[in-house]
């Protein structure tokens, strides 16, 4: 029955994750990404929580694996928000300071 209930809630999640990302207007789209990958921190501490357990080498390798994972996610966060941050700047004409 548990597992049921587990497939229930992760189809549920995935229908309502599409229709919230659908009504999303493109203009702020990436305002809301940069900042859930920012937040996707809290996935870099489990991450690195689960490689130094101890537990099996294969908890140690996957948690590695998740760590690297989770970095490459925060960062590529903060270059989308630096990017995006970088189109609402002033652009200074040729010749004039």
């Amino acid at each position: 029955m548990e597992i049921v209930f587990l497939a229930f809630i992760l189809i549920l999640s995935i229908f309502l994750g599409f229709e919230l990302i659908n009504k999303v207007p493109a203009t702020l789209h990436t305002p809301l990404m940069s900042g859930s990958n920012a937040i996707s921190g809290i996935t870099l501490i489990g991450a690195l929580a689960s490689a130094g357990a101890g537990q099996s080498q294969i908890a140690t390798i996957l948690g590695t694996a998740a760590v690297v994972f989770a970095t490459i996610n925060v960062i590529g966060g903060y270059l989308v928000t630096d990017r995006m941050l970088e189109m609402f700047k002033k652009k200074e004409l040729k010749g004039k300071k």
